[in-house]
């Protein structure tokens, strides 16, 4: 009665631990969400921030592109201002060239007439010059001479036109100078608006990675704080009234000699733990039934013989591990199963209550614990029946 009111308080402590836990795992679990939310919120606020930065380069863009096409077309209008201007030049000396001779020739045609009037012409012809030359001089004066007013006009037009066509190209090149100096001082604005967007949209980007690394993190938090309180969910919502065993006793050598057919009702289990099944009763998830009982308990902890005998296997069997099996004479035998280590091999002789392994987790078991079976000629036996202390 002792022993079950022990078993009892001990059960309530680990159920009021086991609660505690959770609750305290709620609160966290809630936390984090919350700290998720927060941090998606924010996020949203910087993907808005970092749209309407790149809203803004774009548009800088826009107005760089179209500056840099306006000064496209004005270094096009320049250089045709310029290759205009040259070629008025050119006209301009080939005129002032021309203007030059036929100025010397109408100085000359009036120095004439002013001394002799139309004797030169005679004068001419008597002067022993070439006869060709002085028949085109004397044309070209009778030329100049009916048409001296009618081509002083024309020259003084041309002249005129030359010079209002020549100050026209020089202010448009001035103009479009002026032009080029405001759009490339405007340029220099727009390129350092676009550099300081994009420092800033490099920065924004940053805090977004930033930001999303960190609810990354919260997620994965929050992931396996989830499964760590969905476990303690199943394991809150067992059943709490099991009627199992907990053993605190251990094997000795007292009934060494006595026929292990009349031990029964004298056994102690090989290790302290708790009874977590019962014999021939389903195992979870399963219809195979169990053939024996699954005591857990901690890792490491020595596993003893129940009964004096001799070891007839010490080796891994798949399903149970690392396995020992004990021959206690008159086809009665024992089995240890799970074990981390086996301290004994096949031909060693055992007294009751002798080390022969370490407690473990091997052939696939999730919890760590001793597998115990009785068998009498193969046939599975209840070890509860074979108990000095049984509880139902």
């Amino acid at each position: 009665m002792i022993l079950f009111i022990r078993f009892l308080l001990l059960a309530w402590c680990l159920l009021t631990t086991v609660s505690s836990a959770y609750a305290n795992q709620q609160e966290e679990l809630e936390n984090l969400r919350k700290r998720i939310g927060e941090m998606q919120r924010e996020m949203d606020r910087t993907s808005e921030s970092k749209s309407e930065v790149a809203d803004a380069l774009r548009e800088s863009e826009r107005e760089i592109s179209n500056s840099n096409r306006q000064l496209a077309e004005l270094s096009a209008q320049q250089r045709a201002a310029e290759q205009k201007l040259r070629e008025l030049q050119s006209q301009q000396q080939n005129l002032s060239s021309s203007m030059a001779g036929q100025q010397t020739l109408l100085g000359k045609l009036l120095y004439q007439q002013y001394l002799g009037g139309k004797q030169e012409y005679f004068k001419l012809i008597l002067n022993n010059q070439d006869p060709n030359q002085v028949a085109r001089d004397l044309q070209y004066y009778q030329y100049i001479a009916r048409n001296r007013a009618s081509w002083l006009n024309t020259l003084r037009n041309d002249l005129s036109a030359l010079n209002v066509v020549s100050l026209a190209t020089r202010d448009q090149l001035a103009e479009l100078a002026q032009l080029r100096d405001q759009q490339a001082a405007q340029k220099k604005l727009l390129e350092k608006g676009k550099r300081d967007r994009l420092q800033m949209l490099s920065k924004i980007s940053l805090q977004l990675r930033t930001q999303r690394r960190e609810i990354n993190r919260l997620q994965r938090n929050e992931n396996r704080l989830a499964e760590l309180v969905e476990k303690l969910t199943k394991l809150l919502a067992q059943p709490k009234s099991k009627s199992l065993f907990r053993n605190e006793n251990l094997p000795d050598n007292r009934f060494d000699g006595s026929p292990f057919d009349r031990l029964k009702g004298k056994l102690s289990l090989p290790v302290r733990g708790e009874i977590t099944n019962r014999f021939n009763t389903p195992r979870p998830d399963s219809t195979v039934l169990w053939k024996g009982l699954f005591v857990r308990t901690s890792s490491g902890q020595e596993v003893k013989a129940v009964a004096a005998g001799q070891v007839v296997f010490a080796d891994w069997l798949r399903g149970f591990g690392n396995l020992l099996i004990v021959d206690h004479g008159k086809g009665y035998m024992s089995l240890y199963g799970n074990n981390e280590t086996l301290y004994k091999q096949v031909g060693d002789v055992l007294r009751g209550g002798d080390t022969i392994a370490a407690v473990g987790n091997s052939g696939g078991n999730e919890d760590f614990g001793l597998y115990f079976e009785l068998r009498h000629e193969s046939k599975p036996l209840d070890p509860m029946k074979w108990l000095a202390l049984k509880q139902h």
